[in-house]
């Protein structure tokens, strides 16, 4: 049996999405964040030293981290042909570069927008906090936005080549490319300026293993 430990409002959310897509039997762990820090719990580092979800594991002992490397395994191992490209073709090469640029590229600005993001909304003295907030100020307009604009017009302009990221149909990719884009609705500046991408947010949400996935792991931040 495959157990993910879930966290709340993260990665781990995009495992359990793959997992009904796959229609695999799954238990789930429970992790809550910390309220003030948004960190995870220390009893995850009982499961995976780093301490971070997706952490999936296995009665055979298996323990698997990174949500890239969970879905590309999970894929290999259970997918029987599906969710993936045939080795070797031009989709298989879209498919693996998408399951990489996703935290690789798309998730680090978008992780500086919501720090500092924090930065000027966070208590702090009175005699700080202007230098604070100036300070983020210049780096979101300054690094952070255009960053995040360059992103998501690449994104847009590649989603014209097909209805999914690597190509004509629905892949592992899709499912890691779900939480940038996700938080890039919710923080980032994805809008109806793109349409192609609100499209394809639209075509993921419909999906019913989508749906069965956000009833079995509870309430999802990013879709508020």
């Amino acid at each position: 049996m495959i157990t993910v430990h879930h966290l709340n409002n993260s990665r781990s959310q995009r495992v359990l999405w793959l997992l009904e897509e796959l229609g695999l039997p799954y238990d789930i762990v429970r992790y809550e964040r910390d309220p003030k820090t948004m960190l995870a719990p220390p009893e995850l580092r009982k499961v995976h030293p780093l301490g971070k979800s997706p952490v999936v594991t296995t009665d055979e002992g298996l323990v698997l981290a990174e949500s890239g490397a969970i879905i590309e395994t999970l894929i290999e191992r259970h997918g029987q042909g599906r969710l993936a490209p045939a080795a070797g073709s031009a989709e298989a090469l879209r498919y693996r570069y998408w399951l990489h640029y996703a935290e690789g590229s798309a998730m680090p600005p978008l992780l500086l927008k919501l720090i500092f993001d924090r930065i000027e909304s966070s208590k702090m003295p009175f005699f700080v906090k202007p230098v604070a907030r100036m300070i983020a100020g210049k780096a979101k307009a300054g690094f952070v936005a255009p960053n995040l604009k360059t992103h998501l017009d690449f994104m847009e302009g590649e989603l014209g080549q097909g209805a999914w990221f690597a190509g004509p149909e629905f892949t592992g990719a899709d499912i890691q490319m779900s939480f940038p884009l996700e938080a890039a609705r919710a923080r980032g500046g994805l809008d109806a300026s793109r349409p192609r991408l609100m499209a394809w947010l639209e075509r993921i949400h419909a999906r019913p293993a989508y749906r069965r996935a956000l009833e079995r792991g509870g309430p999802y931040g990013l879709l508020s």
